[in-house]
């Protein structure tokens, strides 16, 4: 008798609140940026939500602007990628 069994990996959405410099913030806002370059302390894995904030470090302040976007797509262990980064493809899904 021969038997087929299909495992299928299940992962839960996370979001995640990520502090994000003016620059950057509104490159992504304006649609000229379509990826975030972040270290990998997070496990970062596709269908992740990010919680943008615009950020403003020499204030230590946010702007109260703010972008949610999906992780689309994910590249990591890439050569000339340093170890521990990520670059993760994002759609805007919502922005405030």
């Amino acid at each position: 008798m021969w038997c087929s069994i299909h495992e299928r990996k299940v992962s839960i959405m996370t979001e995640h609140e990520l502090k994000t410099w003016p620059k950057q913030f509104d490159a992504i806002a304006d649609g000229s940026k379509s990826f975030e370059l972040r270290k990998d302390d997070r496990g970062f894995v596709v269908g992740d939500m990010l919680y943008l904030r615009d950020y403003y470090s020499d204030t230590g302040r946010y702007s109260g602007r703010w972008i949610r976007a999906r992780v689309t797509y994910i590249t990591k262990n890439f050569p000339g990628l340093q170890e521990g980064y990520v670059i993760m493809g994002i759609i805007v899904i919502k922005e405030g």
